[in-house]
């Protein structure tokens, strides 16, 4: 299996990122390399997660109120979204379209 990060979803990651590092630095830091070891976890477990919205699976973050969208295409996991769960229902089925 292989994951693939797109484009959109390094830009919620980088969000994210910018976000905690404001709050306090070095939290940004912390946020990515939780989210990667949750994103590196679909090697394992992909595919076990619901799937909540036009055929996403849902991974929710271990450590940050973050979900990640993905989904499995033969042997290849693809990220589509990288979300804060706090944002309205809308804006992230928005997002993901």
């Amino acid at each position: 299996m292989k994951i693939r990060i797109l484009d959109r979803a390094e830009e919620d990651l980088l969000h994210g990122y910018h976000f905690y590092e404001e709050q306090e630095i070095g939290i940004g830091s912390y946020f990515l390399s939780n989210l990667y070891a949750d994103i590196e976890s679909l090697l394992s477990y992909a595919g076990i997660h619901p799937k909540t919205y036009k055929g996403y699976h849902r991974l929710l973050s271990n450590r940050f109120p973050y979900a990640v969208y993905y989904t499995v295409e033969g042997e290849e996991i693809r990220i589509y979204a990288v979300v804060d769960c706090r944002r309205d229902p809308s804006w992230i089925e928005g997002h993901l379209e």
